[in-house]
């Protein structure tokens, strides 16, 4: 028994966790901290401006500290999201750290369903209330084989099923990275639950690559640490 607690790892404390995002976030901004002691500031202003008209000093130095706090705070965590998708933008499989963010309501594989060996352009599916999502990783024009070979083998099981492209990337009819998340959360709901949970089965039976991701990127590994961006 007491050789296994040594060898259990040790639980990382709420400050770990808020190093963690400092350091991803300086790694690709380098003025990062500056911009955290801009809102620590601010905040401190404001506390300041209320002490000056209100004369109660004592409260509002209190939550000019406080609001600096949550300034900074809320600059880092914005720091570290954009800085965690730039790290691994342009990389095999990104989409596929993107993707793996979003949970309730969506039924998505997590492996792309179309895969170039040669390009290492792939498709991704995503299944949820608006429909059959496709999404791309790769230049767009070079990705519409990819996208039209999918769509025929969805037609043949589920003809009446909603198709959408997504096309993520940094062109001009792409989506980053960055909005790729919030953009397929925000696409027009056509289908129930029910119609996802019938169509979600029928997709079992188009067969998919049975390549694996290419080297360079784990998804699973590479995906923004939530807990990091929540300064957790």
């Amino acid at each position: 028994m007491a050789r296994e607690k040594k060898n259990k790892p040790k639980k990382k404390r709420w400050y770990s966790y808020l190093a963690d995002a400092y350091r991803v976030s300086k790694q690709t901004y380098p003025w990062a901290p500056w911009a955290l002691l801009g809102g620590m500031l601010a905040g401190v202003l404001i506390g300041v401006i209320g002490g000056i008209a209100t004369g109660q000093w004592i409260i509002w130095v209190l939550i000019g500290i406080m609001l600096g706090v949550t300034l900074a705070l809320l600059v880092l965590v914005q720091m570290v999201k954009r800085a965690s998708f730039a790290q691994i933008d342009g990389m095999p499989g990104a989409v596929g750290a993107v993707l793996a963010n979003i949970k309730r309501g969506w039924v998505i594989e997590q492996e792309p369903v179309r895969f170039n060996v040669r390009s290492q352009d792939m498709i991704y599916r995503a299944i949820g209330r608006p429909g059959i999502v496709l999404i791309a990783e790769g230049p767009s024009e070079r990705v519409n084989r990819l996208i039209a070979d999918e769509r025929k083998a969805i037609k043949r099981v589920a003809p009446s099923a909603p198709v959408q492209v997504v096309k993520a990337g940094n062109g001009e009819d792409q989506i980053t990275l960055m909005k790729l998340e919030k953009h397929i959360k925000r696409l027009p709901k056509v289908m129930s639950h029910d119609e996802v949970a019938a169509v979600s089965a029928r997709m079992k039976a188009i067969p998919t690559n049975t390549l694996p991701i290419p080297k360079g990127i784990d998804p699973l590994n590479a995906r923004p640490d939530r807990r990091a961006m929540r300064g957790r």
